[in-house]
């Protein structure tokens, strides 16, 4: 029987409100706030408190208070949710579903596209968007395919379900996507056709912009890269193995020190968990979280575990929707527990470990007063497949309500 919610919440201790609760207004004045009570609160805060018979109040689109059962204040309206487990809307930093179903954006031509934008791919509340918020997905990272070693620029968004453009999308653009293995390996016969040459490509584009910062040059083709090689943007990178993961961290941290994120890092990577955590290098984990091929014996290795076991920082998991469905990503953390990780540090892996990787921490990932009002009601552990999503907050806004909006799932 799989007894999920023993995922270490119990060796955590009970952490104490430490925001006193806003008081009465004025009276006549309405404050038109949301206040909701809960079984649990589970923060993933820098101090992990997870408060019981809790209460979260909300007020324009912020925390107002997190923490224990409090008096109401007056003028707000309160849900009872006291069956309910709080936890922070989860975040997904490797996901294409952006565009409404009609596949990546590649542009094949050449091999490096950092003038490449998602943007334009974007679409809003799209169906995939949706189950995506349904199941306590709330803010995603929309990157470009990796068909070229620089793939160009991904969107970061919210997963509202009824929203324009601007009201969705947190920072455009949000970072790189970069593809350092495998999938960009071309058969068009150019230099990109070896891991060798994508390499050299890579390392070429990253020397030309950092003597373009250098010499305060303005190329318009050039600005995001340069403002990648400065640290303004943050750059995640796919690759796959212990060679691409070495060469990444390499390359990108070592020899260019990027605000850079392993993405992938699947089959035989976690080999290299070591190296990338002493290097202080974060790592976005999936969709293929275990390893059975590269065993002389054919056992399966949980590679979640290892890369976690080894301390990388801020490790966390990805889906690569549509690859595995954006709204399994939860799954990823339950299976990784599973197969040998702390359960509660997974919870962690898909809310404010990818957060501070892709440096988004200050408004999401976390309960904590003064963020975005992102909050998932489940009714038990969100990583127990027996546990369901019952509402769905964005910036203090209901965006899910499984009684009435259960169809979508």
């Amino acid at each position: 029987m799989l007894l999920l919610l023993t995922i270490g919440l119990f060796g955590v201790s009970l952490g104490e409100a430490v925001v006193e609760p806003p008081g009465a207004d004025a009276p006549g004045v309405k404050s038109s706030g949301l206040a909701i009570r809960v079984e649990r609160v589970l923060t993933m805060d820098d101090v992990d408190a997870i408060h019981e018979h809790g209460m979260l109040l909300v007020r324009g689109g912020t925390l107002e208070y997190v923490g224990a059962e409090t008096e109401l204040p007056a003028g707000y309206e309160l849900l009872e949710y006291t069956e309910c487990w709080a936890a922070p809307g989860m975040v997904d930093l490797h996901s294409h579903v952006q565009t409404g179903g009609w596949g990546d954006i590649n542009d094949m031509v050449l091999p490096l596209n950092f003038e490449i934008s998602t943007v334009p791919t974007f679409v809003p509340a799209n169906a995939s968007i949706r189950r995506a918020c349904a199941a306590g997905v709330t803010t995603l990272f929309g990157i470009p395919g990796s068909g070229t070693v620089i793939s160009g620029f991904g969107t970061i968004f919210k997963t509202k379900t009824d929203a324009t453009f601007d009201e969705a999308v947190v920072a455009a653009p949000g970072g790189m996507k970069v593809a350092q293995t495998h999938n960009p390996e071309r058969s068009a016969g150019d230099v990109g056709r070896t891991r060798a040459g994508l390499y050299w490509l890579a390392q070429h584009a990253l020397k030309r912009a950092a003597a373009a910062n250098a010499s305060g040059e303005f190329d318009p083709a050039l600005d995001n890269l340069q403002k990648v090689v400065s640290g303004e943007l943050p750059v995640l990178i796919h690759c796959a193995g212990g060679h691409g993961v070495g060469s990444t961290v390499r390359l990108w941290h070592e020899e260019y020190a990027t605000n850079c994120t392993v993405s992938h890092g699947s089959f035989n990577g976690y080999k290299l968990a070591q190296y990338v955590a002493e290097q202080g290098v974060p790592v976005n984990h999936g969709p293929r979280t275990a390893d059975y091929r590269s065993t002389r014996e054919g056992r399966i290795v949980g590679s979640g575990y290892e890369y976690w076991a080894a301390g990388v920082p801020n490790f966390s998991l990805n889906t690569d929707a549509p690859v595995v469905p954006q709204e399994e990503l939860f799954l990823q953390g339950a299976m990784s527990a599973r197969l040998g990780a702390d359960g509660y540090q997974m919870l962690r892996a898909v809310t404010i470990h990818p957060a501070r990787s892709i440096g988004i921490d200050e408004r999401v990932g976390s309960l904590e007063v003064g963020k975005d009002a992102d909050i998932v009601l489940w009714s038990g552990s969100p990583l127990d497949p027996r546990s369901r999503v019952e509402l769905v907050l964005i910036d203090g806004t209901v965006q899910y309500d499984r009684l009435r909006d259960g169809q979508w799932f």
